[in-house]
């Protein structure tokens, strides 16, 4: 008998915050229940599997992702654009580090939830590349190397790899004003500008 309260979505909540705790590749189902007060067994009246939950967080995730993200794009272009983009992906990763992770997964090509989440997280990213002309293939090429920087960076700092005193803000605002200048480069119907640090 399902336990009055509980459904689906909030064993997901649930499951999203041991997530971002424990870690996405290490939380488990007894941990989800304990954070609910209920017995084990009680979650399989609202969930499948391990790997079902996982799927559920990862559809939450990108969700969240893209909702953040376009906030950030919302009345900005370029390297405006870019810069409140990768400064909400950058915080969105080090705020909710289990999420994120399930953000990393490619979607299942015949999760229609899941491949929706990720395209509204791609939507926005378009819509950021389309202010540098770039469209097509040209458009994903940027997008990969751009998810490959910030990721890279997200993954870097979450395991505290910045160790020298440096400033981390200072050079994620150079490596996005980089990363706005090769875009620059690519688009034909404008001088490259620069985008102060």
């Amino acid at each position: 008998m399902p336990r009055a309260g509980l459904d689906r979505s909030r064993v997901v909540a649930a499951a999203a915050v041991v997530a971002d705790d424990a870690g996405f590749e290490r939380f488990t189902l007894a941990m989800v229940a304990k954070s609910l007060g209920v017995r084990l067994p009680s979650l399989y009246n609202h969930i499948e599997s391990l790997e079902a939950l996982r799927g559920e967080i990862a559809i939450q995730a990108m969700n969240e992702l893209a909702g953040v993200l376009s906030s950030a794009a919302a009345g900005r272009s370029r390297g405006e654009a870019l810069h409140a983009v990768a400064h909400a992906y950058r915080e969105y990763a080090l705020k909710c580090p289990g999420r994120y992770s399930a953000t990393i997964r490619a979607p299942i090509p015949d999760d229609a939830k899941h491949n929706a989440a990720a395209s509204a997280v791609l939507d926005v990213m378009l819509a950021v590349l389309r202010g540098y002309n770039l469209e097509g293939d040209d458009a994903v090429d940027a997008i990969r190397a751009i998810r490959a920087a910030m990721h890279g960076w997200a993954e870097l700092e979450k395991g505290g790899a910045f160790g020298m005193p440096q400033d981390v803000n200072r050079s994620y605002q150079r490596l996005i004003t980089g990363i706005h200048a090769t875009l620059s480069l690519h688009d034909r119907s404008r001088p490259a500008e620069p985008l102060s640090v």
